[in-house]
């Protein structure tokens, strides 16, 4: 039921060889991830969070955090989903190349528990992975 959220395959980051400069989860002045505090009971195990106080809530457009690439591109990364924010990934910011090296595991930018409610309809409409290479093959059909 929780959502990790990490760099898609596809992403310019992790096709162009760029090197990530640094990440930035201070959204706005008065807005950091970092500053994100979850309090409640089993709130490690994650699996089991039932009382949860402090956590930032996310819309599906909400800015998880700001990459910057070393040629100056800098791309922003959004929940894609609407939920609670559970945690953010502060390894990334000590060593970003975890992002492009590991960016399905280690390399993740935050986790997020969805309503229970919407939690089902949520995965329900995510794509399977031979779903996403289809589109990633037309992508790239059209484009040529």
């Amino acid at each position: 039921r929780i959502c990790v959220i990490t760099l898609a395959e596809a992403h310019p980051l992790l096709q162009s060889g760029k090197t990530i400069k640094n990440i930035n989860y201070q959204i706005s002045a008065n807005c950091s991830r970092l500053q994100n505090k979850v309090s409640g009971k089993s709130k490690r195990t994650c699996l089991f969070i039932f009382h949860m106080q402090g956590a930032q809530f996310l819309t599906e457009l909400a800015p998880l955090c700001r990459i910057s690439s070393s040629d100056g591109e800098e791309y922003t990364i959004y929940s894609c989903i609407r939920g609670r924010l559970i945690e953010v990934n502060e390894n990334i910011l000590s060593n970003p190349a975890l992002l492009q090296e590991k960016p399905s595991t280690e390399g993740y930018i935050a986790v997020v528990l969805p309503k229970f409610e919407e939690s089902k309809s949520i995965t329900q409409g995510l794509l399977t992975q031979k779903e996403y290479e289809e589109i990633l093959m037309k992508r790239r059909s059209s484009a040529s």
